[in-house]
């Protein structure tokens, strides 16, 4: 919050004093652009800028990249507030150190000597997005994949005891154990997100990104002997990470390799410096077919909810939820003819004290 200036002083509104008590941000707009024109501490801490930072930045500094029509949106939004129709919706904001958080914005209208300002109070409710509305979006997906699953162990195991001709027994046990492990790896899906959910507890150790997924990339080539991976680091980087990114890059790794179309599959990974924001980038190119749009549709916030949506496997919607309980995320993009790069993005950190590699 601006200190030392009275109200009369200043041609903006000047929040109250008292503001800085409070444990939700709050912030002043001026409508027509979207400038914010005063915030107080609680606001500065949620987005990681200072006042005077805030108030020469656009709103698109601080969106998330999922809203290619971010600065548009929020202004639309505060100029309907001026009008006096308020505003409450949620949004993804990405703060100073390129953290994501979700947030509730209420918009009111805030005039300041006749003039139409907004005022915006700001929650983080970040906690709340990962352990309830996308638990009840999990539970749709799950119960999808088991309903798949068990249908075609049981039409299978039908045809083993139909007397009449029916495909050879080897191939209905190849069929049924497929949907086991498909099974099984629903499972180990349901192990991972109870382990995110309780991430509190997890123990997160600061490592250089291509120890990271150098590490993981050897363990999926041992498993799979006939792939290549190769892992490319063009700017050395180092990141906080938990067991949750090991679920996500393994399991796009392994995405890679199994959904190949050739025995010898080739997945390449490049480790940048994002261009646009500044955070790690993990970039994951295979040559295998696109990924369908009903799998991609678990990713989008917008979409997940509608009960018609539902994607042919829950890893997708997995990996999503590990990168974001560590502040990254997870985006996707199929070609239109052959391959898949998925872009994982997290936030950067200092490389420890003490480390001549990358001083």
């Amino acid at each position: 919050m601006s200190k030392g200036r009275s109200p009369a002083d200043r041609p903006t509104p000047q929040l109250p004093t008292a503001f800085n008590d409070l444990d939700i941000g709050i912030a002043v707009h001026e409508p027509r652009t979207g400038r914010i024109v005063d915030a107080n501490d609680a606001l500065e801490r949620l987005y990681g800028y200072t006042t005077p930072e805030l108030q020469t930045r656009a709103i698109a500094t601080f969106s998330a990249n999922t809203y290619g029509d971010g600065q548009q949106a929020i202004t639309r939004r505060l100029r309907a507030t001026a009008e006096g129709c308020p505003q409450t919706f949620e949004w993804r904001i990405k703060r100073s150190d390129g953290q994501l958080r979700w947030v509730e914005i209420t918009f009111t209208h805030y005039p300041h000597n006749g003039i139409p300002y907004v005022l915006a109070e700001v929650t983080d409710i970040t906690d709340y997005k990962h352990n309830d509305r996308r638990v009840s979006l999990l539970q749709r997906v799950l119960r999808h994949n088991l309903r798949n699953e068990i249908s075609v162990v049981e039409g299978f195991a039908d045809q083993l005891t139909d007397p009449a001709p029916t495909p050879t027994i080897d191939t209905c046990a190849e069929k049924i154990t497929t949907s086991a492990r498909k099974l099984a790896r629903v499972a180990e899906s349901m192990k991972q997100i109870e382990a995110t959910i309780t991430s509190e507890a997890a123990t997160r150790s600061r490592q250089s990104v291509k120890t990271a997924v150098g590490d993981i990339a050897d363990d999926v080539r041992a498993a799979y002997p006939a792939a290549t991976i190769n892992v490319i680091e063009t700017t050395p980087l180092w990141i906080e990470i938990d067991e949750a990114f090991g679920y996500a890059i393994r399991h796009a790794l392994e995405n890679g390799v199994e959904h190949a179309e050739c025995a010898a599959p080739t997945v390449r990974v490049e480790i940048d410096e994002s261009p646009n924001t500044g955070r790690v980038e993990i970039r994951i190119d295979d040559e295998n077919p696109p990924i369908p749009p009903m799998e991609l549709c678990a990713l989008d916030d917008h979409q997940a909810t509608t009960p018609t949506c539902h994607g042919s496997g829950c890893g997708l919607f997995v990996m999503k939820w590990c990168l974001e309980s560590l502040g990254g995320e997870l985006r996707i993009e199929p070609a239109s003819d052959r391959g898949n790069s998925v872009y994982v993005y997290l936030p950067p950190q200092s490389p420890p004290e003490g480390d001549a590699t990358y001083s």
